[in-house]
């Protein structure tokens, strides 16, 4: 571990040659701190979501409408964590392409809300679930720092992640983020 100011901190998880802002296929989950179910509850292997689930449901579709550069695809927000796999390409005459490092997409987009790197639109769609979640009341709501993210570069893993996806509220007892299963 290193230091910054004489205190230590974590190093980064990313890798440090991939920008983050290229398009391509990315698998992402984001937990809630110590795992507290916030967003609902399985039953019978379907997601029921508490008033906190449907505004994260309404922040991810926001997230990618006001991002043309991003595309969604499948996605599952479950009691305490959510999965996404999301595409950002970028698009200059038809032609999908890089997104550019900065976050400029268009001339007239707002940099605070229209970030196209994975980390920017990550960040923005906590912050705006957050700020929506503690004003209903959640007032111990709070997400696990960072996400997990891992870079989808074939079609398999793609495939992979979509029926992951897809299929974890059926499998939601075995589940890492489940809390009994935590420490087994």
């Amino acid at each position: 571990m290193t230091r910054f100011k004489n205190k230590y901190r974590i190093e980064s998880t990313r890798f440090q040659d991939r920008d983050y802002g290229n398009a391509g296929f990315y698998y992402v989950t984001i937990c809630t701190h110590d795992r507290i179910h916030h967003f609902g509850e399985i039953l019978a292997g379907k997601m029921q979501h508490s008033l906190a689930g449907k505004i994260v449901v309404e922040e991810w579709h926001r997230a990618v409408d006001i991002r043309p550069n991003v595309q969604m695809d499948e996605w599952i927000v479950m009691p305490n964590h959510l999965h996404l796999v999301v595409n950002i390409l970028y698009k200059i005459d038809g032609q999908s392409r890089p997104a550019p490092a900065k976050d400029n997409i268009t001339a007239n987009a707002s940099k605070k809300w229209h970030g196209v790197t994975l980390g920017s639109i990550i960040g923005q769609f906590k912050r705006a679930c957050t700020i929506r979640i503690k004003t209903a009341g959640y007032d111990d709501f709070r997400w696990q720092p960072r996400f997990y993210e891992r870079v989808l570069h074939t079609p398999r893993q793609i495939h992979i992640a979509r029926r992951y996806t897809i299929n974890n509220p059926m499998n939601w007892r075995k589940d890492r983020n489940n809390p009994p299963n935590l420490y087994m």
